[in-house]
């Protein structure tokens, strides 16, 4: 049987345990840890490239070199990780350069394992930024004389995405990490690295992607928006939470690693529901909106950033967050020295 602590001792005071800082830091129940943090960069060719992202003041697009430099600061600030995407200078209707193994990605991968060969480095696997159409699969238009609404086509796409991964892998990845949300696809990804040797190469699903409004400033930086339509048909519907544990275990049972919540600050019941129920190593990303909000906000003087930040980053480890993608990484990884 239990007994209250209030009932039985009603002088019990607990808010003495918050008079110190030290006392405080002893019995936090979350604990912040760069170890934690991963650092999306965006990958285009050139040399000695910078390109300010409007939406996103201090993210670029840059090229490998500067990537190698970014991800050191980083690295050297605590951030073990870092996550590709790529912007190549070309792009068609069957994401050629998604797979290529001189594409930018894949370039920007071998040199940072040559240069930083303790890094992480986990690459995006989707298809967006590399079709003309900028949709994360095939799409279907129709036949000449019987044009039918254009449609993102599940089962063919999967080939290209495997291939995208295989080539990340060769190229060094350590991680592999589809964002597209076909159906399936991390059983073709895992299926073909396990072919070609690469069965210790884990994937990073993102297992729960929502439709969502948060994305926008991304679209801008890895030049990816849809030319018509949406990615609705795709991406999970923003009221659905059984849906997201569905796609969850769908993707465990497929041979995920570790899954992802995406967005993260708008999702937090589904990424505390989906750590509770299936343990596995879970990922939150704090997307390109929540990022340029606070940036936005702090600009005007309406809050303070670092500790906006903060409270956002425990958040997201309170809920059940393994692991906490953002832009503001390398900043979250000096404030805590």
């Amino acid at each position: 049987m239990s007994i209250s602590v209030f009932g039985k001792y009603p002088g019990y005071r607990p808010r003495r345990l918050r008079q110190s800082p030290a006392m405080r830091r002893l019995v936090r129940e979350t604990q912040l840890d760069a170890g934690k943090l991963v650092l999306p960069l965006f990958a285009r060719s050139g040399q000695k490239l910078r390109q300010p992202i409007s939406s996103m003041p201090g993210v670029f697009q840059m090229s490998p070199d500067e990537i190698v430099r970014e991800a050191q600061q980083a690295y050297e600030a605590g951030v073990p990780a870092v996550l590709l995407f790529g912007i190549p200078d070309q792009k068609d209707e069957k994401a050629s350069g998604a797979y290529a193994w001189n594409g930018i990605v894949q370039q920007t991968v071998r040199l940072l394992k040559k240069e930083l060969p303790d890094l992480l480095v986990i690459t995006d696997v989707c298809l967006c930024e590399y079709m003309s159409h900028g949709h994360c699969g095939i799409v279907h238009r129709g036949t000449e004389g019987r044009p039918i609404p254009a449609r993102v086509l599940n089962d063919p796409s999967l080939r290209l995405l495997a291939d995208s991964a295989l080539s990340h892998a060769e190229a060094g990845a350590d991680i592999v990490a589809p964002s597209d949300m076909m159906d399936g696809r991390v059983s073709a990804i895992r299926q073909i690295l396990d072919q070609n040797d690469f069965g210790d190469v884990p994937i990073l699903s993102y297992a729960a992607k929502f439709a969502s409004a948060f994305y926008g400033p991304f679209r801008e930086a890895a030049e990816s928006a849809p030319q018509f339509g949406d990615r609705r048909s795709y991406q999970m519907d923003a009221a659905n939470a059984e849906e997201a544990l569905r796609e969850v275990a769908l993707d465990i049972e497929e041979g995920a690693d570790m899954v992802m919540v995406k967005p993260a600050l708008a999702y937090l019941d589904i990424l505390y529901r989906v750590k509770s129920q299936f343990g596995y190593p879970t990922a939150a990303y704090a997307v390109s909106g929540e990022y340029s909000m606070v940036k936005a906000a702090a600009e005007r003087g309406w809050v303070d950033e670092r500790a906006v930040v903060m409270e956002s980053i425990l958040a997201m480890r309170r809920a059940g967050a393994d692991i906490i993608i953002t832009y503001a990484a390398t900043d979250v990884a000096r404030w805590l020295k």
